[in-house]
């Protein structure tokens, strides 16, 4: 069992191998394909006399910034779509603070003086006090008031 468990492992190795050989041998085809047509169009512009290759030359670099142009036409629209949607959340926030603040106004003095108050309170005892709060019972609603707001 032990032989045959091994046995089976090697072929499946040795299949894979092979895939991955054939694989290989694909793409190494391909490539020379691809060298062969460039050596071909290279030789071709040697043959071309010295005015025709620089046309040549400069016919490629136009294409190959004319793909690039387009590309970076198309980030740019990109970046302006990402732009106006970034200022319509802008406003929105803008808007939003702006009616808080409005509300804010509208809260009396007073109670803004209480609630600063209270939250400075509360950061004093955050820090002072660790573990349990020992309270007296007739406090008991007064504590639960102030935990709540």
């Amino acid at each position: 069992p032990f032989l045959r468990l091994l046995e089976a492992q090697l072929q499946d190795q040795r299949r894979e191998h092979q895939e991955e050989v054939e694989a290989l041998k694909n793409q190494v085809d391909a490539m020379k394909e691809e060298m062969e047509k460039q050596q071909q169009a290279f030789l071709q512009t040697l043959q071309l006399s010295p005015e025709a290759q620089v046309e040549f030359g400069l016919q490629q670099e136009i294409t190959r910034l004319t793909n690039e142009n387009l590309d970076l036409k198309e980030l740019l629209e990109k970046l302006e779509k990402n732009e106006k949607k970034l200022k319509k959340q802008l406003k929105i926030y803008m808007k939003k603070v702006q009616d808080f603040e409005a509300s804010q106004a509208t809260v009396p003095a007073e109670r803004r003086r209480h609630e600063r108050n209270m939250q400075v309170a509360v950061q004093r005892k955050e820090k002072d006090f660790q573990g349990m709060l020992e309270y007296y019972k007739e406090d008991e609603p007064l504590l639960i008031r102030n935990l709540i707001t």
